[in-house]
């Protein structure tokens, strides 16, 4: 059975995105709105998310409504993680940016598959220090 959570208000809301490590938007002309405080939260696959909370930031609760709508649609959480961050300092698992594998340069690919004679999908199975091996191994020894 789900833990029953108080209602979250502003000031919750507002803990969570500084936990996280949300960073405040400010405006053109580097000044806050005077209606929100507005966040955003790069993601990890290139996405941003965006959200707001109304001024005065303080212990006025959302409504059920309202705040299904910030947890599904801004924040991108569900209730427990919400109140993990908020009352554990555990941010959600928002996954880890993919490394970006060092590209093997066209020369060494065009030299493995058309010298050496390697299938063109084994050579891109290959990272960029294998390829530039195999290709030495190929130049030195003629196989």
């Amino acid at each position: 059975m789900p833990e029953k959570r108080p209602p979250a208000t502003r000031t919750d809301h507002e803990t969570f995105c500084t936990t996280e490590g949300w960073t405040e938007r400010k405006r053109a002309t580097g000044k806050r709105g005077t209606h929100h405080v507005n966040y955003e939260l790069p993601l990890p696959d290139g996405r941003i998310l965006y959200t707001r909370i109304s001024h005065p930031v303080d212990r006025t609760d959302y409504g059920p409504s309202i705040w299904s709508h910030i947890l599904r649609d801004q924040l991108e959480v569900t209730a427990d993680e919400f109140w993990d961050c908020v009352s554990n300092q555990v941010s959600p698992d928002r996954g880890l940016a993919q490394p970006v594998a060092e590209a093997i340069p066209v020369g060494v690919i065009r030299t493995l598959t058309q010298e050496a004679h390697i299938p063109e999908a084994e050579v891109r199975a290959m990272t960029k220090a294998e390829a530039i091996a195999r290709m030495t191994h190929f130049y030195t020894t003629g196989k």
